[in-house]
């Protein structure tokens, strides 16, 4: 059932949206959460391949080191190897050893040069190197990174105490390993062979943890940019989400407590997503109930004044029963309260099916329905039952399945018998009713041309207005409540049609009433 309301309301501007006013809700929140997560993850995989790269450029370096001393020791007398290791030392800060072929040490560089790293015992520094060690871990943790041996001096200093010495000794090449100094600074070292003898070089390279750490800051402000960013996310979706849902609620408390009775709704006609689709809803909702409030109360109002006119008839008619004794007299105000009587059961009927056609329509389940039977059932009752006078009904039926519409069968045929008793009503002694339906486009017309005095312009839509009781002279008294072509409206607009009368063309005098109802999809 379409909808009867249109909303005007216009939309508040703290709610406007303009480029993302197409996006729906699902589309916000995944874009929040998947570029934080993206630009985290992306962060994280940033730094961690960094720190490898540079933890194997490094490695390689001091491999090419080790390698290039050996080589030099190689080619230089044995007596100047104390000072070329002393000399090799002072130039890049590592430590050269030299073991000879039964393990021990025979040489080192720290015997003729100071030492040229320290390692540092963490207990004696401040809380922000232990800050820093703890970030260390989080990250390595969360990497899934391969722990690292502790490095340790060994006592004694033996070439089976060092594990890349003896890989090297074994498979005659360089071999170099990293290793965590008590305060997670890397300490690398590299064994390479030289005949019969191992050189040993390691060096605590504090410059690598600076280097990571000084990255990870960097990404540390990206993050804190990444964090800036969801904030200012969140408070778009909390102004895109939130704040229009606690503007719809608010509106629809004032709607359910009744404090007034032109609430406005905002519509939010620059949304498209599921929010916008809502507030036009809960717009078209709370202005369909203020109409059907006002109708309501036109419509207590109405009865109230028909209901009245009758009874006060009938009260003085009951009322002058009793004083009265001329039996014709008495035979009178008898009659006016029995036509009273049926004039009131006649309203009581009508204002039933009146209150209830609105509601029965809006629940009702609708199945297609041939109009040619149906109103040809309908002409045959008015036939069967001589209710027509002297007036004569004609009924051009269509083809069958050619005038079929969706909707209830029993509600169009009340809509339609309206329409046919108001033309019979009208009609003059020996008049003739037409009655046709036929398929036009998209819609089913049904046509009832009746030869009356026709509806003047200015009565033509007060005419479908509830209680309107111009009826002609020669009518009984009680037989129309003024409500057939009211509810005859209601039903036909219930199923998303349309209801008017014009004068007829083809005739001197005569009214024409045309229903257009959408026709069924053809099978």
């Amino acid at each position: 059932m379409a909808s009867d309301t249109v909303s005007t309301s216009s939309e508040d501007d703290g709610l406007r949206l303009s480029w993302s006013g197409r996006w729906t809700l699902a589309h916000r929140i995944l874009a929040v959460n998947v570029l934080t997560l993206v630009l985290v993850g992306l962060s994280t995989l940033y730094l961690d391949v960094f720190r490898n790269r540079l933890s194997s450029e490094r490695s390689r370096q001091t491999r090419i080191e080790a390698t290039a001393t050996a080589e030099a020791l190689l080619h230089a007398d044995e007596r100047q190897w104390p000072s070329l290791l002393a000399d090799v030392s002072k130039a890049t800060g590592s430590r050269l050893r030299l073991y000879g072929s039964d393990g021990r040490r025979i040489a080192d560089s720290w015997d003729h040069i100071a030492p040229t790293y320290q390692l540092v015992d963490p207990t004696t520094q401040g809380w922000p190197k232990n800050a820093a060690r703890a970030l260390d871990r989080g990250f390595n943790a969360i990497v899934g990174a391969k722990p690292l041996d502790d490095f340790v001096e060994p006592a004694p200093d033996r070439l089976a105490a060092w594990p890349e010495g003896m890989s090297a000794r074994a498979t005659g090449r360089t071999v170099s390993t990293v290793r965590n100094a008590p305060d997670l600074t890397p300490v690398i070292s590299a064994a390479s062979p030289i005949g019969s003898d191992i050189l040993l070089v390691t060096n605590n390279d504090r410059a690598f943890t600076r280097t990571v750490r000084s990255q990870r800051a960097i990404i540390a402000a990206v993050m804190a940019a990444v964090i800036a960013l969801s904030v200012f996310l969140s408070l778009f979706l909390a102004r895109t989400i939130a704040r229009p849902i606690r503007r719809l609620a608010l509106a629809a408390q004032r709607v359910r407590l009744g404090r007034s009775r032109e609430v406005r709704v905002p519509r939010l006609p620059s949304r498209s997503d599921e929010i916008g689709l809502l507030a036009r809803a809960l717009s078209d909702m709370s202005q369909s109930l203020s109409q059907r409030i006002d109708n309501m109360e036109a419509f207590a109002a109405d009865i109230t004044h028909e209901l009245k006119n009758p009874l006060a008839s009938l009260r003085s008619a009951v009322d002058g029963i009793e004083r009265v004794e001329a039996p014709e007299l008495r035979r009178r105000l008898i009659t006016v309260a029995r036509e009273d009587v049926m004039r009131l059961d006649r309203l009581v009927t009508d204002i039933g099916e009146a209150a209830r056609t609105d509601a029965e329509l809006a629940r009702a389940a609708f199945e297609p329905v041939d109009l040619g039977p149906l109103i040809e059932q309908l002409v045959a009752s008015w036939q069967d039952r001589r209710e027509t006078g002297d007036a004569r009904l004609a009924f051009a039926r269509p083809r069958k399945d050619t005038a079929v519409v969706m909707g209830k069968p029993e509600r169009l045929a009340r809509a339609i018998n309206a329409i046919i008793d108001n033309a019979v009503s009208f009609s003059p002694a020996g008049g003739l009713v037409e009655i046709a339906a036929a398929r036009v486009g998209d819609w089913v017309q049904i046509r009832v041309d009746d030869e009356g005095p026709g509806v003047p312009v200015e009565a033509r839509e007060a005419i479908f207005n509830r209680f309107h009781s111009v009826r002609p002279e020669s009518e009984n008294f009680g037989r129309h409540s003024g409500l057939g072509l009211a509810i005859a409206v209601a039903i036909v607009k219930g199923h998303d049609g349309e209801i008017d009368v014009q004068d007829r063309d083809d005739a001197p005098s005569g009214a024409r009433f045309t229903i257009r109802l959408p026709a069924a999809e053809r099978p």
